[in-house]
């Protein structure tokens, strides 16, 4: 066979080494393995021909990436593309007869052509690496015959169907080490720090971090009692021998009748960008309290750089279950972790959305911290089999 294999949607450490592990398992079977670049827009805005399209093709052998899973981000490199629904700004420049593909709404669905592009590149299957907007498009060419296997990866960790996504581990080993380092600034100070981390729909990356820092959280699935809050970060602030305390907020977070303006263009799956809750927090606190606070942002930091250790392990996992169940037949899956166990399942419906905190047995609403007790029985993830 000729795979394909592509990343898609934000970088996170761990992409490279699904990268090498997919070609060094598919050549041990005889396969040939070929990098798409950036992501979907590589089969939207590629020429196959008589000469390979350096532009957005890398033909992948063992030398070209026996190094690559040292280092973080993606050789293949990455975009934000929804062949199923492009604006006219972003149609590859050298299409023509675009009237084929235009919808009622203004847009073009590419479906079409990246199915004609596969073909014409000879590739008889297709990893697609991404979260869950990347894999949204699986779907589709799974619908139309196509046969792919999907590999989650997202440091929100909100993909359906599987408890760990490549790059949640490393996320949560750095935000933990930004939140360690800076307690000194605000000890010295005595403030209220507010962290806001990844987190649009789904709070796991802030409850996670809180749960490895004891810190309180604040989560999407959870509006907050503000009035409620500001006193208990107080009440931290004075037991605490440094006179300080902090919050961890995902970026989704809201507190209860409050609202913030999303702003800038939608982009390929519709997301515009949100206010910044971490400073309209702040602003909260200061005027209910009287006392100053820090904002800090851990967000793109924490998808930069190597992959720790479990990210590492994951990711090399991921990418040989997919190989091995491709080699039996097995097509139109995704590679995933339940009930701490590696599998693969169905890949995920996009109706469905995020995947989001179960409230009632992850988070305690009335003390905004993670649930500490009664884990016997969970998995390593905190996700309970039943």
């Amino acid at each position: 066979m000729r795979i394909g294999v592509l990343t898609g949607g934000g970088d996170v450490p761990g992409l490279n080494s699904v990268i090498k592990s997919v070609v060094y398992r598919s050549t041990e079977l005889g396969h040939e393995v070929i990098g798409i670049r950036r992501g979907w827009q590589g089969l939207t805005h590629v020429r196959p021909g008589k000469e390979l399209d350096a532009e957005h093709l890398w033909p992948l052998d063992r030398t070209s990436t026996r190094t690559i899973d040292r280092t973080g981000g993606t050789v293949l490199h990455t975009s934000r593309t929804n062949p199923k629904k492009m604006r006219e700004d972003r149609l590859p420049p050298h299409l023509k007869e675009r009237g084929r593909y235009a919808q009622p709404d203004g847009t073009y669905d590419l479906t079409p052509l990246v199915l004609d592009n596969l073909q014409a590149l000879g590739i008889d299957h297709l990893f697609v690496i991404g979260g869950d907007d990347t894999l949204s498009f699986a779907p589709v060419l799974v619908d139309r015959g196509f046969p792919l296997i999907g590999i989650p990866k997202t440091m929100d960790n909100d993909v359906q169907g599987t408890e760990y996504c490549i790059g949640f581990s490393t996320a949560i080993t750095r935000a933990m080490e930004s939140i360690d380092r800076l307690r000194t600034t605000l000890g010295s100070h005595e403030r209220i720090g507010i962290f806001r981390i990844f987190g649009r729909d789904s709070g796991f990356t802030a409850l996670h971090t809180a749960y490895v820092t004891s810190g309180r959280c604040l989560i999407p699935e959870a509006p907050f009692d503000i009035d409620r809050l500001v006193p208990i970060l107080m009440e931290d602030k004075r037991l605490n021998p440094s006179r300080y305390a902090f919050v961890i907020v995902a970026e989704g977070a809201m507190w209860r009748g409050g609202t913030l303006p999303e702003y800038g263009e939608p982009d390929a799956y519709g997301h515009r960008k949100k206010a910044d809750i971490g400073v309209a927090l702040e602003n909260e606190i200061q005027q209910r309290s009287g006392e100053d606070a820090i904002v800090s942002e851990l967000t793109y930091e924490l998808r930069s750089g190597d992959p720790d250790a479990f990210d590492q392990r994951v990711a090399t996992t991921f990418a040989n279950i997919a190989v091995d169940i491709t080699h039996d037949g097995i097509s139109g899956r995704m590679v995933a972790i339940r009930d701490g166990k590696f599998t693969h399942t169905t890949l995920p419906d996009p109706a469905l959305g995020a995947r989001r905190i179960d409230i009632a047995r992850q988070y305690d609403e009335e003390r905004f911290r993670p649930r500490y007790t009664g884990r016997l029985g969970f998995s390593l993830f905190l996700e309970s089999s039943d």
